[in-house]
């Protein structure tokens, strides 16, 4: 297996990131085989110059057979995808869920990794309207990504799995190698859990700024989108200390919305409890 010319099956590739990786994959010098059960799916590989492969016969010989398909299915599709593989062979999947919670097929000869884009960064200096452009990453600005792969995996298996991402991601900047533990912990707590659901509530006050205190639209936004970007400057970077009221501002809030016990969070069998929800489980397996 040589990392600078790999054999890539992507299952799911008219899916959502079916079709970002596959369109990243595409460019690159790699053999790609592409393979989506959907009719739709298939219209929408087809629709931009790609051919459709039977799963089978994409994934018997590849180095590195990627799984692009939602959360929830991950482990029926591994399933039959796993024992089709040849040895040595890397199964690679984009989020760290099902992997974390043991739903995925194990052969002894087969590596399974698993790698999640970090989103380009809010503190990236972007400098062309492509870069600006690309909010989600994969296409015009660059990006972060960290992956996991078995402890046992040989460096050369490691080597076609960072080459693999780094296509699939493109641009990236580095790869940054964690457990899939540590993933798990990164997304869903750190980003979903917390990050995410900061954002949905900033809009939820924005929402209640404008139609229940009456402040204008316009004048609402302004002040918010100017000030999360120094908050998030302030508070992550250290560039400006915060103002002695802004201080009791923040405490204020953080006494009012923010529990006391909120870090719990980051407890092992709280993390167990969020993954089984995503993938509608009763408990993980690991």
């Amino acid at each position: 297996m040589s990392a600078e010319q790999l054999t890539v099956a992507v299952v799911g590739a008219g899916g959502k990131m079916g079709m970002r990786v596959s369109r990243n994959l595409q460019k690159s010098s790699h053999t790609v085989f592409y393979s989506e059960n959907s009719p739709a799916g298939q219209d929408r590989v087809r629709a931009e110059g790609r051919e459709i492969t039977a799963t089978d016969e994409a994934v018997k010989g590849a180095d590195v057979v990627i799984l692009a398909v939602p959360d929830t299915v991950l482990g029926v599709v591994s399933e039959g995808v796993v024992p089709q593989m040849k040895s040595g062979a890397i199964l690679l999947t984009l989020d760290p869920a099902a992997a974390y919670a043991g739903l995925l097929a194990q052969r002894e000869d087969v590596v399974q990794a698993v790698a999640h884009p970090c989103h380009p960064s809010v503190f990236l200096e972007r400098t062309t309207k492509e870069e600006w452009a690309d909010t989600f990453g994969g296409e015009g600005a660059p990006q972060n990504v960290v992956a996991a792969i078995d402890e046992d995996a040989t460096e050369a298996a490691k080597a076609a799995a960072e080459a693999t991402i780094r296509v699939i991601y493109a641009p990236v900047i580095d790869v940054h190698w964690v457990t899939v533990k540590q993933l798990a912990i990164l997304e869903p707590t750190l980003v979903e859990t917390v990050a995410c659901m900061i954002g949905t509530l900033l809009n939820e006050a924005l929402h209640e700024t404008v139609h229940t205190a009456g402040v204008p639209e316009e004048a609402a936004k302004a002040m918010l989108f100017g000030h999360v970007q120094i908050a998030l400057t302030n508070a992550l970077r250290g560039s400006n200390p915060f103002s002695e009221a802004c201080e009791i501002a923040i405490q204020y809030g953080k006494d009012t919305i923010i529990k006391d016990d909120w870090k719990k969070i980051f407890d092992d069998s709280e993390l167990d409890s969020v993954i089984a929800k995503m993938l509608k489980l009763d408990a993980v397996k690991r």
